[in-house]
Parts: structure tokens; sequence; C-alpha cells
């Protein structure tokens, strides 16, 4: 998942730092899995640095572990790791790189230094999840994305934007008045550091009103468009539209 989204059984396995692919493992071992549980319970009363350990721990765990029964767990800052593929390639400052194109003047690829040397925008929100848990006050920062629209010079028969990922197979969906809101960011940095690969690193996008699947890790693509194409997780049954506590059946409070 790519994000963090929605039914962990129909994601093989991986989550939400730096160049190597990560191996392809077996599904983990009973008794990883008890010893995964034990320390998630440990998580929610441990100290930070023993959270950060635990996140690492489920990090690489689940992307051992096909059964996705990993990302079921929470981790010490609240968020479930999910993925829909068995492994996700790390990208680092060397070979990142953002492309920005479809129906625009000004096609464009960024690197990692490249993005981090435009303006940033800090804000703090709850992240909500599909599936019912929420992560409050939570800082992310990054370029809006309607900065990177108008420097690529969007055409007056565009209309959507489709995001591809570097997992190789999630994709999501936003009209093109959606996505130049102020509170929808091309996201470096989350929880007050760079976003580690787990969390969907060294890039993602961050839809603060929306429900967390829209915000896709692992960004590698912005393609303008003329309609909306449905993502990965709509194509399965969740709301294109996807307004926290006004879509997908559900009433949670509104995270904006």
């Amino acid at each position: 998942m790519n994000p963090e989204h929605p039914e962990a059984r129909e994601a093989p396995a991986d989550p939400e730092d730096q160049d190597r692919e990560p191996e392809r493992g077996a599904p983990i071992g009973r008794r990883v899995l008890l010893g995964t549980l034990g320390l998630g319970a440990l998580g929610v009363v441990a100290a930070p640095v023993l959270q950060r350990g635990m996140e690492s721990f489920l990090g690489a765990a689940a992307q051992k572990d096909p059964t996705g029964l990993t990302g079921l767990l929470p981790n010490g800052g609240g968020f479930r790791y999910y993925s829909v593929t068995s492994s996700v390639p790390r990208k680092s400052a060397k070979n990142y790189r953002l492309t920005v194109d479809g129906l625009v003047d000004k096609p464009a690829s960024y690197t990692l230094a490249d993005l981090r040397a435009l303006p940033q925008t800090r804000m703090v929100k709850d992240v909500q999840c599909v599936t019912g848990w929420r992560v409050p006050d939570t800082p992310f920062e990054g370029v809006r994305l309607s900065e990177l629209l108008d420097a690529a010079g969007v055409r007056s028969t565009a209309g959507a934007i489709r995001f591809t990922c570097f997992d190789g197979a999630y994709t999501e969906s936003l009209t093109l008045e959606q996505a130049r809101r102020a509170d929808v960011l091309v996201a470096l940095r989350m929880q007050d550091k760079d976003i580690s690969h787990n969390h969907g690193g060294p890039v993602r996008l961050y839809v603060a009103p929306m429900y967390f699947y829209k915000s896709a890790k692992w960004l590698s693509g912005i393609e303008v468009t003329e309609k909306v194409e449905p993502g990965y997780w709509e194509k399965r049954g969740y709301d294109i539209d996807a307004w926290v506590g006004r879509s997908n059946g559900r009433d949670d409070e509104p995270t904006t």
C-alpha cells in the first residue's frame, strides 16, 4: 500500500531506509509473530526510543510477511504497515526521481535535493485511516502540490491528477481542484523527521482532508490527465472522493 490503507488481508506484506532492495522472504514464523505481538503491547507504554525500535522492527517484519498479519499491529506511533506488493525498492537522495508530466507545457523531473530546495509548508493535523485507526496531531512538511503543477504549466484540457508509486503497483488520483488545495503536499518529512522507507519515503503524497489511502506512499509520478482514473483501492470498492467523515460509510471527525 501503498499507504496505510485498508484491508491487510489483501495486502501481502510490506509497509509503510536505503539504497538496497529489500530481500524477498518467506512468511514469518509463529515465534516471530508471537514476539511481534508481545512487542506491540510493550510499545504502548515504552519510552520513545523503544517505540522507534518497535517501528523499525515491524517495518522489517512486514517486508517478510506476505500474510499481511503484521499490518494489523500498531507500532509505537500508532500507524499500521500496509503494502500491496511483496517488496518495495528503496530509494535515497542518490537515485530518487519524481516526474511531473501528462497535460503540461513543461514536464519536469525532480531529485530529492530539488524538492528540498523549494519552499516548504508544515502542517499538523490528525491522520485518519478508513479502517478506523487515527493518529492525532501528526506533523507533515513538504512542497504544496499546487506549486509543482503551476511550475509545469497545466493545460486547459486537464481535469485530474494520477499518482504513481515506485512499488510498481499502487496508484491514486485527485481532481485538479482537489490537488490545488493548500492542504495537499508532496511530503518530505513526517513527525519532524525525514520520511522513512516504511512510511512511504523518501517522498509521499499527503492529502490532509481525506482518508489516508489517498496519501500515496513511495511517490514517483504526477501525471496530469483529462479525468479522474480510480486508484488501486478505489477499483476495489473504496470511494474516489475520500473526505474524512463524509465517505466510505464512515462518520469520523474531519481531520482539517
